[in-house]
């Protein structure tokens, strides 16, 4: 691999800052979460800490390597924005070539790591993760549709079932419905987000929902999702996926969602979006952290 060192000297520490950067960590420990917590839920009094390091260490590659075939396609995008124009690939610091080939030889280790140490299934569907969010999502969708964030987004529902399917070797309706409420959660939380950088979207022509309708539409839509994701979120109580502690947490973690949710929709502004976004995160992982502890309980 051939990377460009010409602003950072050559330094080996400064290369791999590089490609740490391209495979956006921030945003992958929120995803980490949800595999790591899909597993110790499906495993239950049963965990393997082999298969739990193989899930959120390939989970990490598979979803770093996603983000680095990200970089590559969107590095006109990234150019132009202002949040962006710092990544290693606009900056000049990372030939999009090295980062293609970076991104795929994570996403093969992850596979290999999954495969041999959890189960095939497990390992399919990290790929298939990589696969939604860089072709369906980044390739044909985001600069296409306002529904881009919403069906692209769906990338987002694999680490939970990467974990389950690791632990039980299979899926059932509680996986599904992990991977719904991923699902349902992701337009409030990007919509949020994208509301505070419409005018970044709108300057490099990308059609997120905040860019195309006004912010009062935007948080209509996101405190529609918000309540469907609340009610998802409680619904693995009606075949015994989950007990009362995580039913009570649920339906309070999701009610405080909705009403930041609500709260948007009635301010419009950019203060409200930023509640609802960093809620947003709190929100998820605590479901999912609620959701192991009731599992280890009910074990």
């Amino acid at each position: 691999m051939r990377v460009s060192t010409g602003v950072r000297g050559g330094r080996a520490g400064s290369v791999a800052a590089d490609l740490l950067a391209l495979t956006k960590p921030r945003i992958v420990s929120l995803l980490l979460v949800t595999a790591a917590c899909g597993y110790l839920a499906g495993a239950g009094a049963h965990v393997r800490l082999t298969v739990l390091f193989a899930v959120v260490g390939g989970g990490a590659l598979a979803a770093g390597g996603a983000n680095a075939l990200n970089c590559a396609l969107d590095r006109d995008l990234d150019l132009v924005m202002a949040r962006t124009r710092g990544r290693p690939i606009p900056g000049g610091r990372v030939p999009v070539d090295d980062a293609v080939v970076f991104g795929l030889v994570l996403n093969a280790a992850a596979y290999l790591w999954l495969r041999d140490v959890a189960n095939p299934l497990a390992a399919d569907l990290a790929i298939a993760g990589t696969a939604w969010y860089v072709f369906v999502y980044t390739a044909w969708l985001k600069r296409r549709s306002t529904q881009n964030i919403v069906i692209g987004g769906a990338a987002g529902c694999f680490p939970p079932l990467v974990g389950w399917a690791a632990a039980t070797g299979s899926l059932d309706a509680t996986a599904l419905t992990l991977a719904a409420v991923v699902f349902l959660w992701t337009p409030a939380h990007f919509w949020a987000l994208a509301t505070l950088l419409r005018d970044d979207y709108r300057r490099a022509r990308v059609p997120m929902l905040p860019a195309v309708v006004s912010i009062r539409e935007t948080a209509r839509r996101a405190f529609v999702y918000a309540v469907a994701t609340a009610i998802a979120s409680v619904a693995p109580v009606l075949w015994g996926g989950a007990g009362p502690l995580y039913v009570v947490s649920a339906a309070g973690l999701g009610a405080v969602f909705v009403a930041r949710a609500e709260g948007f929709r009635r301010r419009a502004d950019a203060r409200s979006a930023g509640r609802l976004f960093r809620y947003s995160i709190v929100y998820l992982a605590a479901l999912f952290l609620v959701l192991v502890a009731d599992a280890t309980i009910r074990a």
